[in-house]
């Protein structure tokens, strides 16, 4: 394995690989991703692994999906032997038990996992981390009339306790070219250097960075899905007869070119459009014509068409988009009555539209607990964007 003039990282926590995307973006050489999630790791694996040879993956790692306690168990020994010799780990334990978005709950499981972070970090020593996870991290759950201790508070003191200077800020995405209004907790530590620095850095590189690539810090919604609408044109799907999927319009801003770079498909990847009943596109009709636009629907209205749902928002095309979440029916495109396609959401999220996405489309019921289909993996990512500012700007310092 190699350690030296690229530096080098490890994903844990990976999903489906937006963190990764964004570090192979910037010139950074991955070790080993560990994810749990089979869907997830098949759609980094294909990308990331199998055709980019992006990591220099170890041999007594199989190249498949890993549960990050297995790995603290099985491969120990492996593990202390990268003690000092890996300058990133880059990742945080999954989000949905601290997300404020969903059922915020201080019970699921996966809150655990931030244990296994600390321990996993306790035994690699890299030289800095690059920990990311939802606002709800910053806010300790309620216990009868006050809150217990926020779980970032817990992490920045452990990682303290091992030697790491730590800085963390809720950083918007919308500020560096993401077409999204999407806040999220970013923590830095370093064992030597100023973790303070790194942040002082993204906000004063931001603008040559976003000017190389011919963006301004705000990209409308308009700006990064436009040539993927339905007006565009569709084919039969090559996966399913019952389904139609969108071809490409002509770029219509730099933000679309700069994601269409280095293609080598025609069509568009996971640009498959819903099959939605008659009456759902009527009714998605009335909210594009009555409603305000990222706001969600008003009691009255989905009172008038009897709907439980808790979310239904209709987007802007001149604004960024609210927080993308796993459940695309959350949105109404701008000015389709449809939902979003996956592509859409990527493009969203800022993924290169090389990058493919493999499994279901999405999922329901009982089976959301185990399984993370197309939407859920590109709604629980970090935008590969941010990710690429930030590796350059850790790189500068590793």
């Amino acid at each position: 394995m190699k350690y030296e003039s690229i530096p080098t990282y490890i994903d844990i926590f990976a999903g489906c690989g937006g963190l990764s995307l964004g570090l192979y973006n910037a010139g950074w050489e991955g070790l080993f991703a560990i994810e749990k999630n089979k869907m997830a790791f098949e759609t980094l694996k294909y990308n990331l692994v199998d055709q980019k040879k992006h990591f220099d993956w170890p041999s007594w790692l199989p190249v498949s999906e890993h549960d990050i306690n297995e790995v603290l168990k099985k491969h120990r020994n492996e593990l202390e032997k990268l003690k000092g010799k890996v300058d990133l780990v880059a990742g945080g334990p999954p989000c949905q038990g601290f997300s404020m978005a969903g059922r915020r709950n201080k019970n699921d499981e996966r809150n655990k996992l931030v244990d296994s972070y600390i321990e996993f970090i306790r035994i690699v020593k890299p030289k800095m981390l690059f920990f990311e996870n939802v606002r709800g991290f910053t806010i300790g759950f309620k216990n009868k009339q006050s809150r217990g201790e926020a779980y970032s508070n817990y992490v920045l003191r452990e990682l303290g306790k091992l030697g790491y200077k730590v800085k963390a800020e809720i950083i918007d995405f919308s500020d560096y070219g993401i077409p999204q209004r999407r806040k999220r907790f970013i923590l830095v530590g370093m064992l030597e250097g100023s973790p303070e620095l790194f942040f002082s850095k993204i906000i004063l590189d931001k603008i040559e960075f976003l000017k190389d690539k011919g963006l301004n810090d705000k990209v409308t919604l308009g700006e990064a899905i436009s040539d993927l609408e339905r007006k565009h044109g569709e084919v039969n799907s090559v996966f399913s007869k019952i389904f139609k999927e969108g071809v490409y319009g002509k770029p219509e801003s730099n933000y679309q070119k700069l994601l269409r770079k280095n293609l080598t498909c025609e069509l568009p990847d996971s640009h498959r459009f819903a099959k939605h009943k008659k009456e759902t596109v009527v009714k998605f009709e009335y909210f594009l014509e009555n409603c305000t636009r990222d706001k969600n629907i008003s009691v009255d209205i989905k009172n008038m068409f009897k709907l439980n749902k808790k979310c239904i928002i209709p987007l802007g095309k001149n604004t960024q988009s609210p927080t993308l979440t796993t459940l695309p029916d959350d949105y109404i495109h701008y000015s389709e009555p449809r939902i979003l396609t996956v592509r859409e959401y990527a493009r969203i999220q800022s993924f290169n539209d090389w990058f493919e996405f493999k499994d279901k489309y999405t999922t329901g019921s009982k089976k959301r607990k185990g399984e993370v289909p197309r939407y859920t993996q590109v709604g629980n990512a970090i935008p590969p964007l941010f990710v690429e500012l930030s590796g350059i700007v850790l790189k500068a310092m590793a």
